[in-house]
């Protein structure tokens, strides 16, 4: 493991590794923010690890993670494994582009790119000696802690909102997770979720505020730099919630760039629900001020009306030359419908939103005729499908004869 410290994004004070708390005690709330950075020597190659491709995430970006070899021991073998980065020519050509690839976490074992972060914080509390973990969640994020704590015999408190999908509530029964259902929204889960972890001493999963957590994530921009190192991609698109999948992305992609992997940094498109939208707001104003809002999406994995990730996500995105939007729901479903059906990749709703930006950027003429374009599906349609219907089209209904089915077929509307 590369030795690390922590720096608070807002004033640089530096901290070790074994620091007693989250945020830097000079910012009260959620303004000093800490990140880790490695001791890198100059010109630091890439890790010798990365050559071993039979090895699991976490192991084999060993040197690039904040984990010691004990705390990998208790990795489980297979549950973390590089997800595909898929060519979807079909779909490319709907959007207007000469290639887009999708990298598919929805192939992670609970069915998003949260199993990442998650693991980390598993491998990281085991290694404090502690096994009651907590996390806030609108549901991935739960569903993730939940089923890596199950594998790992870890007990894992949940603090979701009214109106979470069945479907991520369902995992998290199976799971045999401690369910805390607030009468309130994202936000004020979240912020109960924090006093019950100080009430209690349990580790706090919330990827907002445990710098630990982005490191998980960024393995998929590390995945990500290495998949396309032969043909890098000139745009890459995600969706944006609180910024933390954004901003972790970034940082992977931006270390393998450091690390020679990578001959050059892809430009970044984040992209929010036009109803919880506060990041992309103040991108269009040029600013780092934040206002709040009363989220109101669908897509609820990214329905956050107060982003505590904000400020390192402008940073992420302005610093790789790309662009923050919005596109509304009706979008979402509808470029999502459009996904599936020219790619065979199913996302939820708000995994399909860089979708629906993509669509927008190229329209705009701000992602060139020429250009090469990645997009992350965040988590898999089965997440949410059964509250929110792929499409309006009604069924052919027919009798189990050959006459029905060609009537049927005759008398169907052309495409």
């Amino acid at each position: 493991m590369t030795t690390y410290h922590l720096t608070c994004v807002e004033c640089a004070s530096v901290y070790p590794p074994d620091f007693n708390g989250d945020v830097c005690p000079k910012h009260p709330g959620l303004e000093g923010i800490l990140s880790v950075k490695y001791h890198w020597a100059a010109n630091q190659q890439a890790p010798a690890g990365l050559v071993d491709r039979s090895q699991d995430t976490l192991r084999r970006y060993a040197d690039l993670l904040p984990l010691n070899a004990e705390s990998l021991h208790h990795m489980p073998q297979g549950w973390l494994t590089p997800t595909p980065l898929i060519d979807a020519p079909a779909m490319a050509k709907v959007l207007g582009v000469p290639s887009l690839r999708v990298k598919d976490e929805g192939r992670n074992p609970t069915g998003s790119l949260k199993d990442r972060s998650s693991t980390l914080a598993a491998l990281h509390a085991i290694s404090l000696g502690q096994h009651d973990l907590v996390c806030s969640s609108t549901g991935n994020a739960a569903s993730s802690l939940a089923g890596i704590c199950a594998n790992l015999g870890l007990n894992a408190h949940i603090f979701v909102p009214e109106g979470t999908p069945t479907a991520k509530l369902d995992q998290l029964r199976m799971y045999g997770a401690d369910v805390l259902m607030v009468r309130g929204s994202y936000d004020d889960a979240y912020y109960l979720c924090r006093d019950a972890a100080q009430e209690f001493g349990w580790y706090d999963r919330n990827c907002a505020t445990n710098p630990y957590l982005v490191e998980g994530k960024k393995t998929c921009g590390l995945e990500l730099a290495e998949q396309m190192a032969a043909d890098p991609a000139d745009w890459v698109s995600v969706a944006v919630g609180d910024g933390c999948t954004v901003t972790a992305v970034h940082k992977g992609l931006a270390e393998m760039v450091e690390l020679g992997v990578l001959a050059k940094m892809p430009r970044i498109l984040g992209i929010q629900p036009a109803g919880a939208s506060p990041i992309a707001v103040a991108f269009g104003n040029a600013t780092d001020e934040i206002h709040p809002q009363v989220a109101s999406s669908l897509a609820d994995s990214i329905s956050v009306g107060r982003p505590r990730n904000a400020r390192r996500a402008l940073t992420a995105v302005r610093s790789s030359g790309g662009h923050l939007a919005t596109v509304t729901d009706q979008e979402m479903l509808a470029w999502r419908e459009r996904l599936a059906g020219a790619s065979g990749i199913f996302a939820e709703a708000g995994a399909a939103a860089g979708i629906a930006g993509l669509a927008h950027a190229v329209e705009s003429g701000l992602i060139k005729a020429e250009d090469r374009v990645v997009h992350i599906v965040t988590g898999t349609g089965l997440k949410d499908a059964g509250r929110i219907h792929a499409s309006s089209t009604e069924f052919l209904h027919v009798d189990p004869t050959m006459e029905s089915t060609r009537q049927a077929l005759s008398n169907r509307q052309p495409a």
